[in-house]
């Protein structure tokens, strides 16, 4: 997987996933390289957001999900916050705690039960906020933020955690720009440090420069392997119907919609 890590951060042995009765997700067998990016890509009702959800342990599946090589069921519920931390698509918040309250969650992992903030917990709060430039408005409410600054503080949260595995999905929604550009600065030097991180993406010229691609489309891993390959870029223009095509630009993919 043309990577210096052999640990595995997660794997997926699913048999199948139903919402409803309804059947999204076909079998699939997947081991994800710790101290990378995995960005997981396809088509609108791929079932993108369902594979994330179920790896997070937070969808029940026909199968089982290994984190860290140990199965997902088996974590003590703590240690597997301190582990993996989530970034959820348009999560609510409650709209009357301060962004500064909201980042603090993501410390809960490390408290003991009422325990108040330690010395460390402020320390990696201010350091998610100021690396998502929201500390300036850390006494706001989330009732008085925009989409993209509430974003940036549940990015925060995430960050908070200061977990060895970072699952995201659609983080840059509602974010301008210069906002995902910091975001993309972030999951680099995340990866730097050893931090896995698997993020739902949209925007395929962001997925573009992970490390790996996951290809999905209805309910199946088409394709999964590193990012530069042609088997990956194949399997991206296959679902995507070959509607659009892969420039390389200054050693940089690009994905452009195509019209024939």
């Amino acid at each position: 997987m043309n990577t210096p890590h052999h640990a595995t951060a997660l794997s997926a042995d699913i048999q199948a996933v139903r919402l409803s009765k309804q059947l999204v997700l076909h079998p699939i067998s997947l081991k994800l390289p710790a101290g990378r990016w995995t960005a997981i890509v396809g088509p609108n009702g791929a079932g993108k957001s369902t594979l994330l959800r179920t790896l997070a342990g937070l969808q029940l599946c026909d199968g089982q999900i290994g984190l860290q090589g140990r199965p997902l069921n088996e974590w003590p519920a703590k240690e597997r916050a301190r582990a993996l931390a989530w970034l959820g698509q348009s999560e609510a918040g409650a709209d009357d705690l301060s962004a500064l309250d909201v980042v603090m969650l993501g410390r809960l992992p490390h408290q003991a039960w009422l325990a108040p903030a330690s010395q460390a917990d402020h320390a990696a709060v201010q350091l998610a906020m100021t690396q998502t430039h929201c500390w300036a408005w850390k006494e706001r409410t989330l009732a008085h933020l925009s989409g993209g600054e509430r974003q940036r503080v549940l990015l925060a949260r995430a960050l908070a955690v200061q977990a060895p595995i970072v699952l995201m999905d659609e983080p840059l929604a509602h974010l301008d720009p210069p906002h995902q550009a910091d975001w993309l600065c972030i999951v680099r030097e995340l990866v730097k440090q050893g931090v896995t991180v698997v993020s739902v993406l949209h925007e395929l010229n962001m997925a573009l420069q992970a490390d790996d691609l996951v290809v999905m489309a209805k309910g199946q891993v088409r394709h999964h392997g590193p990012v530069d390959s042609s088997l990956a870029h194949a399997a991206l223009q296959e679902v995507f119907d070959h509607r659009l095509k892969l420039f390389n630009v200054e050693g940089q993919w690009l994905a452009m919609p195509y019209t024939a």
